[in-house]
């Protein structure tokens, strides 16, 4: 047991004599490399010549780039940095704090032509009226097709006083300002009011739901059915109802015939009424079926129950009348009780009939 024993103890020692003798070569050879906590970084004008070599770059053994700070006051070895304390760099921060406190915010210069002009660039006024985007009402600029004041813009950035410019689109004015039009088919026992204190059904009743107050434009019968129109707009309402601008209003009425030939003459001609003479500008039969009639009466005047009493002093009795087309705006296939926005062609329509 004892040799054995012996025996491993002689093989440490044995190992330890080699690894000395090992190390003791290497001494002899080519100087050992230092471990990392002994390396030295080459910067500073006192780095050790023992750093990384020439060409290597003092970031590749964490040099410049990722080595501590060295001071190179006294030309001796570099020496880390002193760290700042937390106490210093809150003052330091309560100092700038300090000292930019009470400056304004600086504002910078306006770059495109005409800014300082008031109003709204005029793409973005378009596009509120309904034109489409505002690449899209660039574009009607591009093309040459707006014009403010009589005068067609062709840059772009142009601002406008949407209170006084008028703009206009392809020769059609544009309602520049928060309007709203709206034609309602009005069906018959409706009537023609916003409000209506018997409780009755009334054109209020088809735009409860919009932030801004409307007012119908004329008066339909409470029997006739057709086109009304709707909007905020004052002044269009009260040129399209002015008998100055003489705005036609087409009806369909079913009467019962036979009807003479020269019917339609004796309407253009005038019918003499209690309050004076009612003439057409227009009339055709449309249908005949046996003695039923549908005829188209268009005219300009507005006076009450003014097609009803001009056909019955005629000797035709109106059975039923619905009004097609108010100016431009006709009622197509709209249903009875259907109400829609105008578009801004039929809006711009609506002005230019009047001069607006």
């Amino acid at each position: 047991m004892r040799s054995s024993g012996s025996g491993k103890s002689g093989g440490r020692g044995n190992h330890r004599g080699a690894g000395n003798n090992r190390d003791e070569r290497q001494g002899q050879g080519r100087p050992r490399k230092p471990r990392p906590e002994e390396r030295r970084y080459d910067v500073g004008p006192g780095a050790s010549q023992d750093g990384p070599k020439s060409g290597r770059g003092g970031a590749a053994r964490g040099g410049a780039k990722g080595g501590p700070k060295q001071s190179q006051q006294g030309g001796g070895q570099g020496r880390t940095a002193p760290a700042r304390s937390r106490e210093y760099e809150t003052r330091v921060e309560e100092r700038n704090r300090e000292r930019y406190a009470g400056k304004k915010d600086i504002k910078l210069p306006k770059t495109f032509p005409g800014a300082e002009q008031e109003g709204e660039r005029l793409q973005k006024v378009l596009a509120r009226a309904g034109y489409g985007s505002r690449r899209a009402c660039e574009e009607l600029i591009e093309q040459a097709r707006v014009e403010i004041n009589g005068e067609i813009v062709l840059e772009q950035g142009r601002r406008v006083d949407p209170e006084k410019d008028e703009v206009k689109v392809d020769g059609l004015t544009v309602a520049t300002q928060s309007y709203q039009f709206f034609s309602l088919n009005k069906p018959a026992g409706v009537v023609s009011t916003m409000e209506d204190p018997e409780g009755r059904q009334c054109l209020g009743d088809y735009v409860t739901n919009r932030e801004t107050r409307l007012f119908h434009v004329g008066r339909l019968d409470t029997e006739t059915e057709g086109v009304i129109l709707l909007t905020n707009h004052g002044e269009l309402a009260h040129r399209l109802t002015h008998p100055k601008y003489g705005v036609k209003k087409t009806y369909l009425a079913a009467i019962v015939g036979p009807i003479p030939r020269d019917l339609g003459k004796r309407l253009k001609d005038g019918i003499q009424l209690e309050d004076g003479y009612a003439r057409a500008d227009h009339f055709r039969v449309v249908e005949q079926t046996g003695k039923n009639y549908l005829v188209e009466v268009t005219l300009h005047e507005g006076r009450k129950h003014i097609v009803r009493r001009m056909l019955a002093e005629a000797g035709f009795p109106v059975e039923k009348l619905v009004r097609t087309a108010f100016g431009p705006i006709t009622l197509g296939d709209q249903k009875s009780g259907w109400l829609r926005r105008l578009s801004n062609t039929e809006v711009g329509m609506l002005m230019k009939e009047v001069d607006l």
